[in-house]
């Protein structure tokens, strides 16, 4: 068995735990391993990772999950005004014939539906991107590949980040769970940091789309610090350190 199969089928191993915590509640080694099909000693090595990713916690004999993102669905009904007039702020930055990469997350959406109509390329993993601009036949439209992250309606994994490697994107409109007072973006999902990290070396321009109720937000996991971004487009005022922070950075930070 190849590297590449025995890292797709842990990460499906990893899913079906997650999913198993989050509708049962806490469970034992003994009945994930029966579940699974695969021996306790590699579960036990599956919580391993997954509690270093933060997503679950080891208690004796078995796991509880953390909690985590909040599906799509319910995000994308959240300050839809506020989300619309950064999304219009940031389109008006990409010129025609520009490749945009956007990615995962509700405001990303909203830009998406600001693009209707323009000749550029977009590259995403955020599947309901893909949905809105796949009829539009003006936009070159990349889909990258992975794994389904289904609630999220986004593609991650190893599979995602090795197409970002093969790209290069004028542009990235970059999503966040929060932004700390020094300026470090954050996000609440392990999993997804590395492909925003692969998508910020991918790019020669790095936005950061914030609403104001992400300055400080939430999110334990590290995605880069003010010094990787360029521009930020929010709709209210950072904090004081925040601020200070990101204009030390040299980040131009745009409010609409």
């Amino acid at each position: 068995m190849t590297s590449s199969v025995r890292a797709v089928l842990a990460e499906r191993r990893h899913q079906l735990i997650l999913r198993a915590l989050r509708s049962g509640g806490p469970a034992a080694v003994t009945d994930l391993s029966e579940q699974l099909g695969v021996s306790p000693a590699t579960v036990r090595r599956d919580l391993v990772k997954l509690e270093e990713e933060g997503l679950l916690t080891r208690v004796h004999g078995g796991a509880v999950a953390e909690e985590g993102d909040q599906p799509f669905a319910e995000v994308a009904e959240m300050r839809v005004p506020e989300k619309d007039a950064i999304a219009e702020r940031a389109a008006a930055m990409i010129e025609d014939g520009q490749s945009v990469l956007l990615d995962i997350g509700t405001t990303a959406y909203r830009l998406a539906r600001q693009l209707h109509g323009r000749r550029i390329t977009v590259i995403t993993s955020n599947l309901v991107v893909y949905e809105e601009l796949a009829d539009d036949e003006g936009i070159e439209l990349v889909l990258l590949g992975g794994m389904v992250r289904r609630e999220y309606r986004s593609l991650v994994g190893f599979l995602t980040e090795d197409n970002l490697r093969q790209l290069h994107a004028d542009w990235l409109f970059l999503g966040t769970s929060g932004v700390r007072p020094g300026g470090q973006v954050m996000d609440t999902t392990v999993v997804e940091v590395p492909v925003k990290r692969a998508m910020i070396a991918a790019a020669d321009r790095v936005v950061l789309l914030a609403d104001r109720a992400k300055f400080p937000g939430t999110g334990m996991a590290k995605v880069c610090g003010p010094e990787e971004l360029d521009v930020v487009v929010t709709n209210g005022s950072a904090d004081a350190g925040t601020r200070a922070a990101l204009e030390e950075a040299g980040v131009r930070v745009v409010q609409t």
